[in-house]
């Protein structure tokens, strides 16, 4: 069907969208842009497919009031005016939880909505906020399909053992398990390695998607194998705001002698903790690298040290390592988070050309490493518009 495909993105300060054509392949979207600063000042940008910026006069002074389905109903109606005449046949969502269900994308029903309102308190940050943006579409155009295409889908080929936690058989069999996340980004990193290593092993990868939400694949083959992320986006890695893998004694101690709530302790391991809480300072990695203080090179040390370890962690999951593979905004732009990562890593045979990894060229390692080192930008909007492509063609 010729038209255009939507993306959405919906988080929980921003939404991101684009805009792909159904015959154009799933690279280079026509349109992208974010409405980004939600709950604060939120601010509108664009580019087109030249990756010049669009000017708005419609999108111009958002009011910090309005809701994700306000901004929403306002990004619609500008992205209807500004395709003309062009028909849009489908809209692609990101959404964090799929459950146990789904292993691939699912087309939006009644039902299938239920299903993923019920998974609201796995991912109590994302969920509600991918939902608003389908109930959105679907109020601003009851008749034009939408398919959901989940973070934890990718992960779905994990063996049965690396997704139990050691609890009673019933709390398994009711879906406490480890689902992973970042299911988007890992399944583009997995369609693009060919084109990376065409001339090199690469059957045994470790992908470390690194931002303010951090996660790491094992892939053999290019499935996933084992996640840090288990039950949550809250385990595994050090992340912005979230505090990564804990002993859960800790939460009881809080509960239990600190007197705090469940609110109180969700609130601390999502929004306090991480890079912010460690620092004092901020989640971004870009301000804590700028800040000559004793707690903001503590912070970016203990992130770094964690990311070694889980990163060595999963090597078992594999049986060795051919590439490991760095992604999203951190792990693409910051060398020295690479450097002091993979310094701790030189036994498997991590190593870093320096000169390379200033520059963020693709291939960071040196030519007699064991393991090669890339840098490869993800693009989880070009996993949601093949999907689209799929689905509505």
């Amino acid at each position: 069907m010729t038209g255009t495909y939507l993306t959405l993105n919906a988080g929980s300060s921003s939404i991101k969208f684009a805009i792909f054509g159904s015959d154009d392949g799933t690279e280079n979207p026509v349109l992208k842009g974010k409405i980004a600063g939600i709950g604060s000042a939120p601010v509108f940008s664009a580019q087109d497919a030249e990756n010049m910026p669009i000017d708005s006069a419609a999108m111009a002074h958002i009011d910090a009031s309005l809701d994700h389905e306000d901004l929403l109903a306002r990004l619609l109606s500008w992205l209807r005016a500004y395709q003309g005449d062009q028909p849009l046949v489908g809209v692609g969502h990101r959404v964090v939880h799929g459950g146990k269900k789904y292993s691939g994308p699912a087309l939006i029903s009644q039902a299938v909505l239920a299903e993923l309102e019920a998974l609201i308190p796995l991912a109590p940050l994302h969920q509600p906020h991918n939902i608003a943006a389908i109930r959105a579409v679907a109020q601003w155009d009851p008749h034009l399909p939408q398919i959901a295409c989940f973070d934890t889908s990718f992960h779905r080929t994990q063996d049965h053992l690396a997704q139990l936690f050691a609890l009673p058989q019933a709390f398994t069999a009711e879906g406490v398990i480890r689902y992973g996340f970042h299911g988007l980004s890992y399944d583009y990193i997995a369609s693009v390695l060919p084109k990376y290593f065409a001339d090199k092993p690469s059957s045994r990868v470790i992908v470390a998607h690194l931002g303010n939400g951090s996660s790491m694949c094992a892939m053999k083959n290019r499935q996933s194998m084992a996640t840090s992320m288990g039950f949550t986006a809250l385990d595994g890695l050090m992340m912005g705001q979230r505090c990564g893998t804990l002993d859960a004694g800790v939460v009881l101690y809080l509960m239990q002698t600190k007197g705090m709530s469940a609110p109180e302790i969700e609130n601390l391991l999502y929004k306090q903790s991480g890079l912010l809480g460690v620092s004092g300072l901020s989640n971004d990695m870009r301000v804590l690298q700028d800040r000559d203080t004793p707690e903001a090179r503590e912070a970016i040390e203990l992130y770094c040290y964690r990311a070694a370890a889980h990163l060595a962690g999963l090597v078992p999951a594999i049986g060795g390592l051919d590439a490991l593979i760095f992604t999203a905004g951190i792990g693409e732009n910051s060398a020295l988070v690479r450097h002091l990562i993979c310094d701790r890593l030189a036994w498997l045979g991590i190593e870093l050309d320096e000169t390379a990894n200033k520059q963020n060229a693709v291939t960071i390692s040196t030519d007699s490493a064991r393991v090669t080192t890339c840098v490869i930008p993800t693009n989880e909007e070009a996993t949601i518009a093949a999907a689209c492509q799929q689905a509505f063609s």
